[in-house]
């Protein structure tokens, strides 16, 4: 790993519209996909807005998971921090992706702390 850590990009479209609008549910599987890609939880913050939508965090060890949703739209967008290189970004992306009956994702990997700013799209 250059720099000082990774940040994964995941975007996740089609989504099930009631899945995106489920707090309790979201903050579980946000846990399970911080566990799978190796992190250590420390706390959880989530929020239900209103008429529709979630934001929520999960802080580990190594940096933090987000999740903002628009069930509205059928759209979810996840960052995954980590200083970390041996967290599996990817094992997080496939549960979220298969939790949340994704249409069509997008994962993009960007290296933070380099002066070039590496990104791989995947």
């Amino acid at each position: 790993m250059s720099g000082v850590g990774v940040h994964y990009l995941m975007e996740f479209y089609a989504c099930d519209a009631s899945r995106l609008n489920d707090c309790v549910q979201l903050e579980t599987w946000l846990e399970k996909a911080a566990e799978l890609a190796g992190a250590t939880l420390i706390k959880t913050v989530f929020h239900q807005f209103s008429p529709q939508g979630v934001t929520g965090v999960v802080v580990v060890a190594e940096s933090h998971l987000a999740i903002h949703t628009w069930p509205e739209n059928g759209y979810a967008a996840v960052d995954f921090f980590t200083c970390n290189a041996s967290m599996d970004g990817e094992a997080a992306f496939q549960w979220l992706a298969e939790r949340l009956k994704s249409g069509k994702s997008h994962f993009k990997t960007v290296h933070r702390g380099t002066e070039v700013g590496e990104e791989v799209d995947k």
